[in-house]
């Protein structure tokens, strides 16, 4: 039962945490006159992302690689199939070309690039480097092309109009004024009650993996993916139920690409360590094969229909059969 407590616990404090700090982000940037589109695209942006980070960090530093890495894979692999396909039953989803075919084309290109790293090298600082100064770039081009009068919106702006549409208290305002005091002080609490769910969720699993005698990379990949991505599930579901179907497509999108070059690159940076031969050999190889199967399914009519969805989250249960002992 105290295992169970701490998980429930942890992801409670993961997500409370991370709405004080972001929110609290938010207003601190705009009162210092930062652009709204600059705010979207990185702290709310990546904010959404906060408890898939502060785990995965947290786990590679207590020693659970299995948990770190499984929670970024599982996550990405739940994103598609469970919260993508949950959002396509609720109403099928139409896909904008420019998504598609430019941040389409990257979630492929960095989820290969994440599944050779995993198979050829440990996932060492030199790697996380490369992966977070891939993301910075990612979202500078989106910053430049988002910039542009009549533009078509890209996955990372998907991603944040999400966020900001499911929770008003992420939108930031041009400029607002008033004391720095009370969003500064919001956004410290936030971190560090993100940074104490975090310890709960990853000692949690721990313990639930070793009472149960499961692996902790299975642990990681189910329990704590999905619980840290209930952020993108809300969101996706919000944007789904408004008829805003490319936003929900986008999200995901915006999402995996977030998880696989920011999560993974952080927690690299912070706790060197090898990603496990399990996921190398099953599991990375199925988040590439749902992410091509995604895009085709979206690329035939630029839509992802119902029974399209309904094949996506009968996958999902198969693919928690097929690793759950």
């Amino acid at each position: 039962m105290t295992t169970f407590l701490l998980l429930l616990g942890g992801l409670v404090l993961l997500v409370l945490g991370g709405e004080l700090l972001v929110r609290g982000s938010v207003n601190v940037a705009s009162r210092l006159g930062v652009s709204p589109l600059v705010i979207g695209l990185t702290l709310v942006g990546f904010g959404t992302s906060t408890p898939e980070l502060v785990t995965s960090v947290q786990a590679a530093l207590a020693g659970a690689p299995g948990i770190a890495y499984g929670n970024i894979v599982g996550s990405n692999i739940a994103n598609i199939l469970l919260i993508l396909g949950v959002a396509t039953i609720i109403l099928p989803i139409a896909v904008e070309s420019s998504t598609l075919k430019r941040d389409g084309v990257v979630m492929i290109g960095v989820t290969l690039a994440f599944a050779a790293m995993a198979a050829t090298m440990p996932a060492g600082r030199l790697v996380g480097a490369v992966f977070v100064a891939a993301l910075c770039l990612y979202i500078y081009v989106a910053f430049r092309q988002e910039s542009r009068a009549g533009a078509e919106h890209g996955a990372v702006y998907d991603k944040s109009l999400a966020a900001q549409e499911a929770d008003a208290g992420l939108v930031p305002a041009a400029r607002s004024k008033g004391s720095l005091l009370w969003p500064l002080l919001m956004a410290l609490a936030g971190l560090g009650i993100v940074v104490y769910g975090g310890n709960l969720l990853v000692t949690g699993a721990v313990g639930l993996a070793r009472s149960f005698g499961i692996s902790e990379t299975v642990i990681g990949l189910t329990i704590v993916a999905v619980g840290t991505s209930m952020p993108e599930l809300v969101t996706s579901v919000m944007a789904a139920l408004r008829r805003q179907t490319d936003v929900a497509f986008g999200n995901i999108v915006g999402s995996n690409i977030y998880n696989i070059l920011g999560i993974g690159g952080a927690t690299a940076l912070m706790s060197p360590t090898t990603v496990p031969q399990e996921i190398v050999s099953f599991d990375n190889l199925v988040m590439i094969g749902v992410s091509l199967l995604v895009l085709v399914f979206a690329w035939t009519g630029r839509r992802i229909s119902r029974w399209e969805g309904a094949v996506l989250l009968t996958g999902y249960g198969v693919y928690v059969w097929s690793i759950w002992p």
